[in-house]
């Protein structure tokens, strides 16, 4: 066996196993808790508690304002607020469905459980924000890989002839949520495509 074959094997090995600790540790960061109500293949329908998520807004495309509203909420909980202080990591990072007519997505992380609104230090930049969010009635279709926009665009579709078949309605915009770090490889990786629904 020659030695770049076996450079490449070491390497390979390595990327798989760092994959695998980071798939492991993302299962172990906080989620939103939710009742699960009905569950069908890789669809569900959930009742989510009330939460505090830190968001902001980027007019940019889809992979662009994903990635930069990733930074700046990334740094607000790094230490970048008025105490200084970290927050713990949760998942997912939430991208909204562009909200207004300019293409302005909305990027959310949903903060830990332990603070509420008021306990949460204020973030230095004026482009971040703390909100409370309540999502309640959310129906959701999960696939791995890469959360690119247009596998996007294919499972929204899907979840929404789902949604038309069990007889709910949509109520405003669909929701992409990635759990996993943006160095995870595609095998490794958990997406959803969330909505907040009505009977």
């Amino acid at each position: 066996m020659n030695k770049s074959l076996i450079i490449f094997l070491i390497t390979l090995v390595a990327a798989i196993g760092f994959n695998m600790v980071w798939g492991l540790s993302n299962t172990m960061l906080e989620t939103p808790e939710y009742e699960l109500i009905k569950k069908s293949g890789s669809f569900e329908i959930r009742k989510y508690a009330p939460m505090v998520v830190a968001r902001t807004q980027v007019s940019s495309d889809y992979s662009e304002a994903t990635s930069r509203g990733f930074r700046r909420i990334a740094n607000y909980i790094f230490g970048g607020n008025d105490a200084s202080i970290e927050i713990a990591m949760t998942a997912p990072v939430i991208t909204g469905s562009p909200v207004d007519a300019n293409g302005n997505y909305e990027i959310a992380f949903v903060m830990p459980k332990a603070y509420d609104k008021a306990k949460l230090p204020k973030p230095n930049s004026s482009n971040v924000e703390i909100a409370d969010r309540e999502l309640d009635s959310v129906a959701t279709i999960s696939f791995g890989g890469w959360a690119t926009g247009n596998r996007v665009k294919k499972f929204q579709k899907e979840l929404d002839s789902w949604i038309s078949q069990q007889g709910l309605k949509k109520i405003g915009n669909f929701m992409v949520a990635q759990y996993n770090s943006p160095w995870a490889l595609p095998p490794f990786r958990h997406n959803e495509i969330m909505v907040r629904i009505s009977r």
